[in-house]
């Protein structure tokens, strides 16, 4: 998937810059390289369509088994989550 560049003179805020996937975030967001924005929606969009979250808590996240090599735990709540993913992009 391509990014767009930005205008000459724009600088580029960190939801956009494009950023290279681990192996492991890889296996739900594909190895292109995505804005950090992207890779989130991409995140959310697995976790709807897996049902993983925590149907009494929607805010908790129950990792399946390529979820738990990303946060490295069972669960985790949606404000938790960045903070997992942000440890797999480079």
């Amino acid at each position: 998937m391509a990014v767009e560049a930005k205008p000459a003179g724009k600088k580029m805020d960190a939801l956009q810059k494009p950023l290279t996937p681990s192996p492991e975030l890889a296996a739900i967001v594909g190895k292109d390289m995505l804005p950090r924005g992207q890779v989130v929606s991409k995140v959310w969009e697995y976790i709807k369509k897996h049902e993983l979250q925590n149907p009494a808590d929607k805010r908790e996240i129950l990792a399946d088994e390529k979820l738990k090599k990303v946060f490295g735990r069972d669960k985790c709540t949606m404000f938790e989550m960045n903070k997992y993913l942000a440890q797999h992009l480079k």
